[in-house]
């Protein structure tokens, strides 16, 4: 179903196609049970299990599972044709189940005999079905029609179901996959605002047949094109994750409890508080790459959810909706200052000095809380530095070119513009899991990597407004809210741009608190706190040149009014993708000199 709502400007705002999900309450409900099976039974058993069974035992059942189910491959093969892929697994079969004792070691691939995986559904692909709906299946999750019975149909061709007691072999194998694929997919549906609405887009495109259309049709825009560097940046150890510690705190305005991740140095160490961007979760990739950073150097860490994210906002936030900094930054203090109190309790004298670090609308926050330190209450903490990376300088600018970055298909030819939006998609799933792309090619012109840019924008957006629209329905919204059928009011929510967000929902929610748009469009400008920020010897700042969010004046605002050396300029990157670079890292490690 290809989702094309109108902006309240006349415009059409093109967004890609996605299959059709006529039993959305249904299979939220499946979503549901799943998630709930794999939090409460899965999860926690398969840790564990991680711990009793080797890593090499686990890899060696996986490697005797795929080399049992040879016969479906093979058949496969034949079946659409691919005759070269039909040998390679007919040379490993005979390889692994000789030399490889049965299947539970695999010689072949270090013979370099490749892989070829074939299945049904990629069978009944190449002889025409196309899906068209999508699907959630009980326990295996995310599916459509066609993929649906082509699981059914790789069922029926695996030996092991056949004959006891082989036939409880496939719901071991089964489960002994899953046992290392828990805890990322427990952190991914821990940290999307609707993890369902995710798995459909990302369903749709990952299993899309054949190659996407590679060419480009442009030239490339820099700074877009360097912003995806973000995506890829996280924890160098995949364990570390799993060495956090999850504390919940409850929040005094609120009544509710709010969530925060931790590590602790074993000896006495400053304390960072990571600040994430617009509706990042604390167990983002990029929060938990930074925290990792930060615990090798000898600080002790805390992420946190940004105030623009559901979980935050149906917890610690004390306003319908956010983006006025004064309410948002004074919430974000308190649920810091609980989540401070109760760590201090539970490691008494482990903590020293205190710093906090924002990225993005985190970091415009962060400088927000430094320049109201003095008017805190004398009750919430302060800090002993207050770091910004590439936060905007004036929110109102960041949301016009965000919204301007997912309008630039408008000037493509209508003839076709819907296909190459799904083009773009297409790639992005391409890009990311395919093998054989190299790695330093450039796959997306400028008005791709705008449009993909600003897209992640405009659904997050999707979320905050269904989120506070659900609390409080301000009557902006003409379909009714569903959590169980979303299709219908997402469909409405997404037409309405950042800058409508702004004009539509919070400048009338703010002028019933007695505060004017005049009032709301000063705070949402750094450049109004000018003189606290050149006074605040705590700050420092890192941005780079070439951040879409940053006009060329306030560059120049930022070196006339940050002292040079708490300033650090880099000449690109775009905004947050050089975040993984060691520059950039050495920056901030840099910025936090003196508190050890």
């Amino acid at each position: 179903m290809a989702v094309n709502p109108t902006s309240t400007a006349g415009s059409v705002t093109p967004f890609p196609d996605l299959l059709n999900d006529p039993a959305e309450p249904i299979n939220r409900g499946i979503w549901t049970v799943n998630e709930g099976l794999l939090f409460g039974v899965i999860h926690p058993s398969a840790k564990v299990y991680r711990t009793v069974v080797p890593t090499r035992a686990r890899e060696s059942i996986q490697d005797f599972s795929r080399n049992i189910s040879y016969p479906g491959r093979v058949v496969n093969h034949m079946l659409q044709g691919r005759w070269d892929g039909a040998g390679d697994e007919t040379l490993r079969f005979v390889t692994n189940s000789t030399v490889g004792l049965a299947g539970f070691f695999d010689p072949a691939t270090k013979w370099n005999v490749e892989k070829s995986d074939a299945n049904f559904s990629q069978t009944f692909g190449k002889w025409g079905w196309q899906p068209k709906n999508y699907v959630m299946l009980p326990f295996f999750g995310p599916s459509d029609e066609r993929n649906a019975v082509g699981l059914v149909a790789d069922k029926f061709s695996e030996p092991m179901n056949y004959g006891d007691p082989y036939d409880m072999a496939s719901p071991i194998t089964t489960y002994n996959r899953l046992s290392d694929l828990t805890e990322e997919a427990k952190r991914l549906i821990q940290i999307d605002a609707d993890p369902y609405s995710t798995s459909k887009i990302v369903w749709t495109y990952s299993t899309k047949d054949g190659v996407p259309d590679l060419t480009k049709r442009g030239p490339i825009d820099l700074p877009t094109l360097q912003t995806f560097g973000a995506v890829k940046f996280g924890p160098k150890d995949p364990k570390f994750l799993t060495q956090s510690r999850e504390i919940s705190v409850k929040i005094p305005s609120t009544g509710r409890r709010m969530k925060c991740n931790y590590w602790v140095q074993p000896e006495p160490a400053p304390l960072v508080y990571i600040s994430p961007g617009l509706i990042s979760h604390r167990l983002s990739s990029m929060s938990i790459g930074l925290a990792e950073q930060l615990y090798q150097n000898g600080y002790s860490v805390v992420t946190t959810t940004s105030v623009f994210h559901p979980e935050f906002m149906s917890t610690a936030s004390t306003a319908a909706l956010p983006v006025y900094p004064p309410v948002d930054s004074l919430d974000l203090l308190v649920a810091i200052t609980e989540t401070d109190r109760a760590l201090v309790k539970k490691y008494p004298d482990r903590f020293t000095k205190r710093a906090m670090v924002g990225l993005s609308m985190g970091g415009f926050e962060t400088l927000q809380i430094a320049v109201r330190e003095a008017q805190s209450k004398s009750d919430l903490m302060t800090f002993d530095r207050y770091i910004a990376v590439d936060m905007p300088v004036d929110i109102t600018h960041g949301f016009k070119e965000l919204d301007k970055f997912v309008n630039v298909p408008l000037k493509w030819p209508e003839n076709g513009r819907q296909e190459r939006l799904n083009n773009a998609l297409h790639k992005v799933s391409y890009a990311i899991m395919s093998k054989n792309q190299p790695k330093h090619s450039v796959m997306f012109d400028g008005d791709e990597s705008k449009y993909l840019v600003g897209l992640s924008f405009r659904v997050g957006l999707r979320d905050i407004i269904f989120e506070s629209q659900s609390k409080n329905d301000f009557g902006v919204l003409q379909t009714p809210i569903s959590s169980w059928d979303r299709g219908p009011v997402y469909d409405e929510i997404l037409k309405y741009s950042l800058s409508d967000y702004f004009e539509r929902f919070a400048v009338p929610y703010y002028k019933q608190k007695g505060i004017s748009k005049d009032q709301l469009l000063k705070e949402v400008n750094l450049k109004t706190q000018g003189s606290k920020l050149r006074a605040q010897s705590k700050v420092r700042v890192i941005v780079n040149k070439n951040d879409f969010l940053l006009r060329p004046e306030d560059l120049s605002w930022l070196r006339s009014t940050i002292p040079a050396s708490q300033l650090t300029v880099f000449p690109d990157g775009g905004h947050l993708g050089n975040i993984g670079e060691p520059k950039v890292q050495q920056a901030i490690l840099k910025s936090l000199d003196g508190l050890k």
